[in-house]
């Protein structure tokens, strides 16, 4: 399958890489209509799909935007939500997606539940929910499907990168139906944590690459020494195979192409110590770059549930 992105999808890439070397941020992302590029465009935005949000995300790569949780949300609630949902959410500031039950994995089956007298009402809790604090409106998986509801009462949390997460609590908290699952909206998830972790795993490569390029020992550079670059060739093993999965993801949104762009996540996460590892102490300085994509790519991975979680998945869908 030919994976090349097409006009359109290289424009947009070029624009989001331009924008992200210039330091912009959210307010910058919004105005160029990065963060809506998956909204339908009578809301708005550019009715694109999952591979221009993986455009997107890929070059955002280690950096503190809520660009995954509205890009997200924005494909979820445009592929399965009403006219009058999807322009709800348009006009929201920030937009999430709250799919983690307390104590469960991403995949298990959900402990919040909805209720119908009337109109739908939500209760339960949702963890680690991306920018849940500041969020306007979230997705919402409950056992009987997925739902558009306010964020009930929030607990901050952070992640490990230092960006905020937040615990919901919902009482009969008043939603409005979505979709009669929410199995879509998890795979657009997953699918888009491993873009995300295409783009770290891509900015460390570099910038470990240029380091033994110049960094000298012994009078010579680290890049001539051969278990250096046997060892930056791992690196690069890695981030093209979590790239082709990644890509073969988003390109159909099938269950089992999802479940293996999660697990080369965390074989992502397994080559930044490889990359900490040929910084020297250098990797290990929190003021240094390389500390914050070691960070997002532990997080992403987290995210996931680890590399074993996919494993038994890829097996059950074989």
């Amino acid at each position: 399958m030919d994976f090349a992105l097409d006009e359109t999808q290289r424009e947009l890439r070029e624009l989001a890489a331009d924008l992200l070397a210039k330091q912009a941020g959210e307010d910058q992302l919004r105005e160029a209509g990065l963060l809506g590029v998956c909204l339908p465009e009578d809301v708005g935005g550019a009715g694109l799909g999952g591979v221009e949000m993986a455009v997107v995300l890929r070059e955002v790569g280690a950096r503190e935007l809520p660009a995954l949780p509205v890009l997200v949300s924005s494909l979820a609630i445009s592929r399965y939500g009403s006219r009058e949902q999807q322009a709800r959410l348009g006009q929201a500031r920030v937009s999430t997606v709250a799919l983690k039950e307390a104590g469960r994995a991403l995949a298990d089956p959900p402990q919040t539940r909805a209720h119908y007298s009337g109109g739908w009402t939500l209760t339960g809790r949702k963890c680690a929910v991306p920018y849940g604090a500041v969020a306007d409106v979230a997705l919402v998986s409950a056992a009987e499907g997925l739902f558009l509801a306010r964020p009930g009462q929030v607990v901050p949390e952070f992640a490990s990168t230092g960006e905020p997460l937040a615990t919901l609590v919902f009482d009969r908290t008043p939603a409005e139906k979505v979709a009669d699952d929410a199995d879509g909206v998890r795979l657009i998830y997953t699918a888009a944590v491993a873009a995300q972790a295409s783009g770290v795993l891509a900015g460390a490569l570099e910038l470990t690459t240029e380091y033994i390029k110049t960094r000298k020992q012994f009078g010579r550079a680290l890049a001539e020494f051969q278990a250096v670059t046997m060892q930056i060739a791992d690196v690069y093993v890695a981030s093209r195979a979590l790239d082709v999965a990644m890509w073969s993801a988003v390109w159909g949104l099938e269950a089992r192409d999802v479940a293996v762009a999660a697990y080369h996540v965390s074989e992502a996460f397994r080559a930044l110590f490889t990359c900490q590892h040929l910084h020297g102490g250098l990797g290990l300085d929190v003021t240094y770059p390389l500390h914050k994509s070691f960070a997002h790519a532990k997080h992403l991975s987290h995210l996931l549930g680890g590399a074993d979680a996919q494993l038994d998945l890829i097996g059950a869908l074989a």
